[in-house]
């Protein structure tokens, strides 16, 4: 009974081990190396979507849009929403920033 009991204990251990070095967890994460920011300039009083990719270290990209942080360096020319809707307020020159892990990709507009 003790020798049946030790196997089942030393089996279960084994598949312990089998499905840990199985998984889907990757061995080490990829870092972010740039973010590019792209965008049609809005007319005055009009809005565009602005995009942000992050590119990772292995080399693949990635739309990181929606979770990046977004400014604008002259909220008086033009407005840019949590999500990237870049909206023109009047002529003039304007940096749209985004900010995704720590890593900044910027647009320098002319909005007229």
């Amino acid at each position: 009974m003790k020798v049946r009991s030790f196997v089942i204990v030393l089996s279960a251990l084994a598949l312990g081990f089998t499905v840990g070095a199985c998984s889907n967890t990757p061995t080490s994460a990829s870092t972010v190396t740039s973010v590019a920011v792209s965008g049609a300039i809005p007319a005055l009083g009009t809005s565009s979507q602005f995009a942000a990719t992050a590119t990772l270290s292995g080399g693949t990209t990635q739309d990181v849009s929606s979770t990046a942080t977004w400014t604008s360096s002259n909220t008086a020319v033009a407005t840019v929403s949590s999500t990237g809707l870049v909206t023109a307020v009047t002529g003039g020159s304007v940096t749209i920033t985004a900010t995704y892990s720590g890593v900044v990709g910027n647009d320098a507009i002319t909005v007229q």
